[in-house]
């Protein structure tokens, strides 16, 4: 089967010990973040179709971590410009839509 897919690090091993031989490739930096934010689409669009399911929430992190990366921005760092924001511009905790302004 062809799939053509950013997948993770230790799939190679699992495809493995079902019998069967992967076929992978290195990508290069620029492939790697376009894949990477295709990755993005196809895990948000998981968690949207399956409602309520954490782990697709964390598959979710786990790109954007590695998004961050690319760009240079550690977890640590990316957390610092979350945390940053929210204090300025506020979170949403209070589930506020904005209809129109006057």
């Amino acid at each position: 089967m062809k799939y053509n897919k950013l997948i993770r690090d230790r799939i190679p091993e699992i495809i493995e010990g079902k019998g069967e031989i992967p076929i992978t490739c290195v990508l290069s930096d620029d492939e790697f973040k376009e894949k990477l934010e295709e990755k993005l689409l196809e895990e948000v669009n998981e968690f949207l179709e399956k409602a309520d399911d954490v782990s697709e929430l964390a598959d979710i992190l786990e790109v954007v971590y590695a998004l961050a990366e690319v760009l240079g921005i550690s977890k640590e760092e990316l957390e610092r410009i979350r945390a940053e924001k929210q204090q300025k511009r506020g979170g949403f905790k209070k589930k506020l839509l904005l209809q129109k302004v006057k």
